[in-house]
């Protein structure tokens, strides 16, 4: 056999793979979508939900979905941007900066039912905290904190040399190189990584079954008190997400459409992560041609 039959041969090999790879997730998102959608409506994504009655909706599973993620970013998005901006200007290369890197990398890979089981013992137990929004978000803030870390990092790391360079030979300290030069070019790269990060954290259930609970007490949207157990706003209630009702669903079966409400749950969590890689993906290509052109 000859070098170009066999390249050939790789090659077809390569796009069979690919197309059974891209068929496979095609197939899965395409099922659930077709399930879905036709329970999709504004009273199903506004309704609560109902245990033993027909025709509950989503509506209080949605907000605290949001509300998590909201408060785990406002949480992890500081502390990730602190260390990636220590491992990549400031930290020397050595063992220990190796180790650190080695850490979060192993940190990266935890399955998140152990977070969640961490999390329990933690700021359930040990903090008192109880099955809350803010042990929730903790517990989150734990398993998003090493991808985020990794994925700023990198994006600090690959604005050039010069750069930094230019900003010391200006005069600038390396501080001032670091919040006037190096973040306004990494930024379309942070950005990105925030909104992968937030589509990661959005469709996660395992770290909050333990931690924020599968109860979703009903909401008063007119009570702002957030020391009031009704309220939107108060981060010690319970707050049962999307990801965790369409397993409580799945699981405890005494919701006579549970079949239904399921289905509409999965299709309206698939839409979001959808709408958080693809908007990732626009407003990435949106800031480096606005950065680039400048």
């Amino acid at each position: 056999m000859n070098s170009k039959k066999a390249d050939k041969i790789a090659v077809g090999v390569i796009y069979v793979m690919s197309a059974v790879i891209v068929l496979i997730l095609a197939s899965l998102l395409l099922f659930i979508l077709w399930r879905g959608l036709p329970q999709i409506s504004w009273e199903f994504l506004t309704a609560p939900a109902k245990s033993f009655q027909v025709g509950g909706g989503v509506g209080i599973q949605l907000f605290n979905s949001f509300y998590l993620l909201i408060l785990t970013m406002l949480i992890s998005t500081p502390l990730a941007l602190g260390a990636a901006i220590y491992l990549s200007e400031y930290a020397k290369q050595n063992w220990l900066t190796d180790f650190v890197r080695t850490a979060i990398e192993v940190l990266s890979s935890l399955p998140s039912v152990v977070v969640g089981l961490f999390g329990f013992l933690i700021f359930v137990i040990q903090w008192d905290f109880g099955f809350s929004i803010l042990s929730g978000a903790l517990a989150l803030t734990i398993f998003n904190l090493p991808l985020l870390t990794r994925t700023i990092e990198d994006s600090l790391q690959a604005i050039p040399a010069t750069q930094r360079e230019a900003g010391l030979a200006l005069g600038l300290s390396r501080w001032e190189t670091v919040t006037r030069v190096i973040l306004p070019a990494a930024l379309p790269g942070i950005i990105t990584g925030m909104i992968l990060a937030a589509g990661r954290i959005f469709g996660e259930a395992a770290a909050l079954i333990y931690t924020a609970g599968q109860s979703a007490p009903a909401l008063d949207f007119t009570n702002w008190n957030p020391q009031s157990i009704t309220s939107p706003l108060n981060i010690f209630r319970p707050a049962e997400t999307l990801a965790v009702h369409i397993w409580k669903i799945n699981s405890e079966g005494v919701m006579p459409d549970g079949e239904q409400v399921s289905a509409g749950a999965s299709a309206v969590l698939i839409l979001a992560v959808m709408l958080f890689n693809l908007g990732s993906r626009y407003l990435g290509r949106k800031l480096q041609k606005k950065a680039t052109s400048e």
